[in-house]
């Protein structure tokens, strides 16, 4: 997908809203745990609820990864049938992979082209040859942690050093590599105060933002200091969406949940 058909899909359903479907057994409702595979139906049920309101889903792959190879059957199944049914929604693979050479190249063989998802997180620690691989790929998007909403981004991201945190060298370096055009980055919602700075380095780029809901971050806040002129922003929430209810009713509970942001969102745009 590219960011200009991303884009026409966020004026569209005005909503720029991200849903994670990260699926652990111990919460979703107890009758879906009957079914034959019940990660996939449930995230079908969350999906064919919400894929008005949301431009995008976001699996973590952890959450299907902890189940051995059945859960990651789970997972093809659900990237295979938001593809076939939807093909309108940008996906995400929460992966957040990274490694030299050819290992990353085979990361990105595996989510770009057998899985067939438009994005995967990166982590940026071991520089250029580890990023570019996946950038080489023609319409797929790499969203590279940049500044994480957990307490621990504190320890390294935000340390200053040179005098320029490292959060800032690592957008400002990204910016060179080749193919950088693919790059899209990870900014945690309870960082929104930071966002004026990173938008100066990267004015264009679209950013995920994980944090808004369960983890406290503000939406308002988040637009107010992210937002550019094609919006740019991927808002991502999971628990306060897919989990709103563990009764027969999870699917339209989750959709309620999401048309609240989405309606938010559609303000936010006007």
């Amino acid at each position: 997908m590219t960011t200009q058909q991303l884009v026409k899909q966020i004026y569209k359903k005005k909503s720029f809203l991200c849903i994670g479907l990260d699926v652990d057994l111990n919460k979703i409702p107890k009758y879906v745990l009957k079914e034959e595979d019940p990660i996939f139906e449930f995230n079908k049920a969350i999906i064919d609820a919400t894929h008005h309101l949301a431009v995008g889903y976001k699996p973590n792959t952890a959450f299907y990864e902890a189940y051995g190879v059945n859960g990651w059957k789970s997972l093809e199944k659900t990237i295979n049938y938001i593809n076939e049914k939807y093909p309108e929604i940008f996906t995400i693979a929460d992966a957040k992979r990274g490694d030299i050479g050819n290992t990353s190249t085979m990361y990105a063989k595996a989510f770009f082209e057998d899985l067939a998802f438009d994005s995967v997180t990166v982590a940026p620690y071991m520089g250029k040859d580890s990023v570019e691989p996946f950038l080489a790929f023609e319409n797929k998007h790499t969203i590279l942690l940049a500044l994480t909403s957990n307490q621990g981004a504190f320890d390294f991201q935000t340390k200053d050093t040179e005098g320029k945190e490292l959060y800032k060298q690592v957008l400002e370096i990204s910016k060179s590599w080749k193919n950088s055009e693919n790059l899209m980055y990870v900014v945690g919602a309870t960082k929104a105060e930071y966002l004026s700075d990173i938008r100066k380095i990267i004015p264009d780029s679209f950013l995920l933002v994980p944090g808004v809901g369960a983890q406290g971050g503000s939406l308002q806040e988040v637009c107010k200091y992210g937002l550019n002129e094609q919006v740019g922003l991927l808002i991502n929430s999971s628990r306060g969406i897919i989990y709103a209810s563990d009764g027969v009713d999870f699917a339209n509970e989750a959709a309620g949940k999401a048309l609240e942001i989405q309606q938010e969102m559609q303000e936010i745009l006007k």
